[in-house]
């Protein structure tokens, strides 16, 4: 009789844990970032918990799609949606390798990135990425630029710069490795703006299953 109600108890236990599938669509730099520093201790702690992270660049429609939810940075987020930020501010950084640079003079205005292949990031609507700058005196500046190469990813676009093919512009905390151990440089820092942080967004008519809310409570951004 007692081994039937421990079993019972245990089955109640499992009942009552959250499980289920978690789909998530964002950006690569997002799961390096922002998810992949907590996941692991995540899984480990909820192991019926599935989570599926869909890389795409595109403003996805997460309820067309059979998202659980996205990521956006909070200043692109819809007015019907709830959201919870997951990160704090950020900004762009333009990188290069030393190899580049020794070919290269460092750029000391937006304007001079006309005198240098900057690498390209093709978004999901088919256009190129414009380079986003504020000046000393607050005006915003969003440049086209142009080079040899462009891609659909920022981390290509890393790998790009890492190997001196041009310059790049992707979010700072991506190349922080990188520019600590000096294989990156960074230029026009000065330039480049703090951004609205990451955002988990979900519709507010979406009733939260308990696995989504223990993934919602993990990655909160708390300053």
């Amino acid at each position: 009789m007692e081994q039937i109600d421990a079993e019972l108890e245990d089955l109640g236990g499992l009942r009552d844990r959250p499980a289920g599938t978690i789909r998530i669509t964002c950006t690569e730099a997002v799961i390096e970032t922002v998810f992949r520093p907590k996941l692991a201790a995540f899984l480990q702690q909820y192991p019926d918990i599935h989570v599926e992270l869909s890389q795409d660049y595109a403003l996805t429609d997460i309820v067309g799609e059979k998202f659980d939810a996205g990521v956006r940075i909070g200043e692109a987020l819809e007015r019907d949606m709830v959201a919870v930020r997951i990160g704090p501010n950020w900004r762009f950084s333009v990188i290069g390798s030393p190899t580049y640079f020794e070919r290269r003079s460092f750029p000391a205005t937006p304007s001079e990135l006309s005198n240098h292949n900057c690498i390209n990031i093709r978004l999901a609507a088919g256009r190129f990425m414009r380079w986003k700058f504020r000046s000393p005196e607050g005006r915003d500046l969003h440049l086209r630029v142009e080079g040899q190469t462009a891609f659909n990813t920022t981390a290509s676009v890393l790998g790009a710069a890492l190997d001196g093919i041009g310059l790049g512009f992707v979010p700072q905390e991506l190349a922080a490795p990188y520019l600590a151990d000096g294989r990156l440089v960074e230029v026009l820092g000065d330039w480049c703006p703090m951004i609205d942080g990451f955002h988990l967004y979900y519709p507010s008519r979406k009733r939260k299953s308990p696995a989504f809310a223990a993934f919602l409570e993990t990655m909160q951004y708390r300053e």
